[in-house]
């Protein structure tokens, strides 16, 4: 009986599958690391992002009634559109009183500048009484001094003389008397002159502050409408008809859509290579993946955000435990994307930086204009201007006093 040798196999197979993976595993590491170098490290990406915008509070500027509400939420109104009016009555009866209280200082003012003519008159009536005076002083006193030469020859009796001497005293009375109404009298007509010099009616101090309270009136009459200051859409709407308000309380809000923002909370280790001007791409959990934004880095916070918590975290304890912190980066959309895809505040949104680019600042600079502004609080001045005309000259009579510069 012969016997056939088994031939040896060739190599062991459990050898070659271990081979194999770990070949696989070779390419896959250098396949990664090169991914890792040429493309994920130019990228910085976050969750943790979130839409934020201009949240525009409408508050009054004056108390007073709701007579009428002129928008509800989810409206979109323009920017002066009125959205709240308040009951005129009160602020229309102020504007009247100041009118009138105009009128009536107008009419003082007048008469301090006419006083000046009275009181000029009246110093020369008695400078007129200070000489008149002097020469009655002067005639009891050559009286008295021929009676005094005569009296030695007994010419004069001594009745005779004490009556020049109480003559002469008497004139000398007087014209103290009309020496001290002349100082009185030019004193009078100081004082008055002070109130009225180097100024004219018009421009009087007194006038001036009665036409500031008829410009303040007219100015509470026109606030008694409540303006959108901006073009968005109205939210949190809380006045109800015929509330009464004080100045100050909230009655809803405008929330300017077109020019909402993301903030994105990146680690405190991806903010190495973030800078601004660098782009971003964005999608919306609303839209989902179809939709993508284009943004710009155009801000990256101070500080994190526990740091300015209501109540910050007290690390200096003993049960410490390290937590990655996180800071908000401002990121930029693009308006023609907003209006096709509209964002709505506080939604979700992820944001991947390019960070490839390096030479942009860590921190912005200082700011060459206004964030945001509005003309919808520009009332015109010249409507009060043109009142406070207009009641000034009804009250300055058909004859103009004449202006003197003493």
């Amino acid at each position: 009986m012969s016997t056939t040798a088994t031939p040896a196999p060739n190599g062991n197979p459990r050898k070659k599958a271990l081979l194999a993976i770990a070949t696989v595993v070779a390419f896959g590491g250098l396949a990664f690391g090169a991914y890792e170098w040429l493309v994920a490290s130019h990228y910085e990406s976050t969750d943790n992002a979130y839409v934020q915008g201009d949240v525009v509070q409408i508050t009054p500027q004056i108390g007073g009634t709701v007579q009428a509400i002129l928008a509800d939420d989810t409206d979109f109104v323009k920017a002066g559109q009125p959205l709240v009016r308040l009951d005129p009555a009160d602020a229309t009866l102020a504007l009247e009183q100041a009118e009138a209280q105009l009128a009536q200082t107008v009419r003082q003012v007048r008469k301090l500048y006419a006083d000046n003519g009275a009181f000029d008159a009246q110093v020369a009536a008695r400078q007129a009484d200070v000489a008149k005076a002097r020469n009655e002083v002067a005639r009891a006193s050559d009286d008295l001094n021929r009676r005094q030469s005569l009296a030695g020859n007994g010419a004069v009796s001594k009745e005779e003389l004490q009556h020049a001497e109480a003559q002469l005293t008497a004139a000398r009375s007087v014209q103290a008397a009309a020496e001290a109404a002349l100082a009185a009298s030019r004193e009078q007509l100081a004082s008055n002159r002070a109130m009225t010099e180097g100024t004219s009616v018009e421009q009087h101090p007194q006038v001036q502050t009665a036409a500031a309270k008829v410009r303040e009136a007219w100015l509470a009459t026109q606030r008694l409408t409540l303006p959108a200051p901006v073009d968005g859409h109205v939210a949190k709407r809380t006045v109800q008809l015929g509330q009464r308000v004080a100045a100050g309380t909230p009655l809803m809000a405008v929330v300017p859509l077109k020019q909402v923002w993301v903030d994105a909370n990146f680690k405190e280790g991806q903010l190495r290579h973030i800078r601004l001007g660098q782009p971003v791409e964005l999608t919306a959990d609303l839209y989902g993946k179809d939709v993508r934004y284009t943004g710009q880095v155009v801000g990256l916070g101070v500080g994190t955000g526990s740091t300015f918590a209501l109540l910050p975290a007290q690390n200096a304890t003993g049960n410490w435990i390290k937590v990655v912190q996180r800071v908000p980066v401002r990121i930029a959309l693009d308006p023609g994307q907003l209006d096709a895809h509209p964002l709505r505040v506080g939604l979700s949104m992820e944001a991947t930086v390019n960070v490839r680019q390096q030479d942009g600042k860590s921190l912005a600079s200082a700011p060459t204009a206004a964030h945001v502004s509005t003309q919808a609080f520009d009332h015109a001045g010249v409507e009060a201007d043109d009142l406070v005309h207009r009641i000034i000259q009804d009250n300055l009579g058909a004859t103009r006093v004449a202006q003197r510069t003493l």
